[in-house]
């Protein structure tokens, strides 16, 4: 049961693919591959046929005259089935390999701890306090590391933000690291 919306996408699409073919970017399909398309296109319409057609199928596996075909994995069990089960990994390489994978995503050139006051942001009108924080915080690192970059981690922005507008920590204490490029990263120093 196809719309006039159906055969107007259907006809947007041979046109595409004709154009397609025209440019050389793909090969057209021989008549036989046409006809596995339109084959596998094809669903039953009713739920009986399709139940039919099934206990068919299974019938032929068990007897051996139809093998069965690999089916497509989109999604999560894609990703699951992409390791081979002669090539499984212990925990402990895949921990290494995570490791491995962190430092050359961050190479530490500097790392240091500051515990930054913030009681200038109280100063403020109370719908402008936290504003003022994260203003204070990003001044206090650019007056003490002299970044080229500044990127403040979620968790850091969270925390300032933890108590709404209107109440600000007193204090905030954060890691600052500098990577190889100079660009400088705030995170929540351990214990906070």
């Amino acid at each position: 049961m196809e719309t006039d919306q159906d055969e107007s996408v259907k006809a947007t699409e041979e046109s595409n693919r004709q154009a397609e073919e025209e440019r050389g970017e793909i090969d057209a399909p021989g008549i036989e591959e046409q006809e596995e398309i339109e084959e596998a296109s094809e669903a039953p319409e009713t739920p009986e046929k399709a139940a039919e057609e099934e206990a068919k199928f299974e019938e032929a596996l068990e007897e051996g005259a139809v093998e069965e075909e690999p089916t497509e994995i989109v999604g999560e069990e894609a990703e699951a089935e992409e390791i081979p089960e002669e090539e499984e990994i212990t925990e402990e390489e895949g921990r290494r390999e995570i490791e491995r994978r962190e430092e050359v995503e961050e190479e530490i050139v500097e790392e240091r701890i500051y515990t930054i006051p913030l009681r200038r942001a109280w100063i403020s009108p109370r719908k402008k306090r936290t504003p003022r924080a994260v203003r204070l915080v990003k001044s206090f690192i650019q007056r003490h590391m002299k970044p080229e970059t500044l990127v403040m981690s979620n968790e850091v922005n969270e925390r300032l933000w933890s108590r709404s507008i209107q109440k600000p920590p007193r204090r905030i204490r954060v890691r600052a690291v500098r990577d190889t490029e100079g660009t400088v990263t705030l995170y929540l120093a351990e214990g906070d």
